[in-house]
């Protein structure tokens, strides 16, 4: 999984879609194999070893686990989309009426 872009990009299809791999790949007739459901349950243990913030997995770190510590450099990046969302947000006011809002986007109308 770890080495395999290729595949973890079959499974996460494969995820957002509900499909059997074996289905995927236009093996299987849509029922879950037993290799189907370890496919998928691999998939879901690296999932949950991956960083919501920033994407990568302790073990690429971890030098003990043949990682190191220097494995990625930090790069900036600007996200317009979040840009726009931050603009937005310096106009709600702080409190009560602010709780539990959220900012999202959605493509302007044609004119």
């Amino acid at each position: 999984m770890i080495a395999d872009a290729q595949f973890r990009a079959e499974m996460e299809l494969c995820h957002a879609y509900g499909l059997p791999h074996s289905q995927f790949t236009g093996a299987g007739d849509g029922r879950w194999t037993a290799l189907d459901r370890a496919k998928a349950m691999a998939y879901l243990a690296y999932q949950r070893s991956v960083c919501e913030t920033c994407g990568t997995r302790a073990a690429e770190w971890d030098e003990s686990q043949g990682g190191d510590r220097f494995a990625y450099v930090a790069e900036p990046y600007r996200c317009v989309g979040c840009e726009v969302i931050e603009m937005e947000r310096e106009h709600i006011p702080d409190g009560p009426d602010a709780r539990g809002l959220k900012i999202g986007l959605r493509p302007r109308e044609a004119s």
